[in-house]
């Protein structure tokens, strides 16, 4: 398993010199085109990798700052639901920042703690997506999607009532009044972080990710019409739980 271990990171390594040599051989400077790094690269189809954070505050984002990873995963499904503590951490990465690819902080996508199992579960919990997207978070990440139902209620817990409508996903629930925090931590005005605050692709200009962990053989069943709603992002495999 050791060896296997190594291997894999001497492969990542090669990956990464293998795709940063290009760019340094013809003299070009790169520039970040977006807030959120990971869509940057989803548009040129990149590969992503990401590192996770089992909650942590202020010092623990001005830590990670300067991550290999693509993004951070904050993982709050089995860790404490801490919004001080989540704001501490964005804090902490603009003031550790600029990342090494001059991003203002790197990507962070918070774990949702619940389960999308049903419906009801969602309608009883969309609050905490408002809460997790206002403390500046690029995006959401719900684990055991297990119906295209509850994914359009996160879609739509994600977007602010005034974006563009969309077939089959029902008007934005953030409100206005909490973007201040987000905003500052984007390093953008209130108005400019309202307009950005959207999921991509649905939007393109969005600078928020929706994505779901398939993780549970309930999830698993018609993944493919939960992946399509429109407003996801991304999906992730999560074995743990398959039985």
């Amino acid at each position: 398993m050791r060896r296997l271990t190594v291997f894999g990171l001497l492969a990542l390594a090669l990956v990464v010199a293998y795709v940063s040599i290009p760019a340094a051989q013809s003299g070009d400077v790169y520039a970040p085109k977006r807030i959120n790094k990971v869509i940057e690269l989803f548009e040129r189809d990149q590969p992503v990798y990401y590192t996770q954070v089992n909650g942590g505050g202020y010092e623990e984002g001005v830590r990670l700052v300067q991550t290999w990873a693509d993004y951070i995963t904050y993982n709050m499904e089995h860790s404490p639901f801490n919004m001080d503590a989540l704001r501490g951490f964005m804090q902490g990465l603009v003031d550790g920042g600029p990342t090494k690819s001059g991003h203002r902080t790197p990507t962070v996508v918070a774990v949702l703690p619940l389960g999308g199992i049903n419906e009801q579960v969602m309608w009883g919990n969309y609050w905490m997506v408002e809460q997790v997207l206002g403390s500046g978070v690029h995006g959401v990440l719900l684990a055991h999607a297990r119906t295209p139902e509850v994914v359009r209620i996160l879609v739509q817990s994600s977007r602010y009532p005034h974006a563009p409508k969309t077939e089959g996903i029902g008007e934005g629930l953030r409100g206005s009044g909490g973007q201040g925090f987000a905003a500052r931590i984007w390093g953008v005005s209130s108005q400019e972080y309202q307009r950005l605050a959207d999921p991509w692709p649905l939007n393109p200009n969005g600078e928020i990710l929706v994505g779901l962990k398939i993780e549970d053989r309930h999830a698993l069943e018609n993944a493919e019409e939960r992946v399509a709603v429109p407003g996801v992002g991304f999906a992730e495999w999560g074995p743990g739980d398959m039985s």
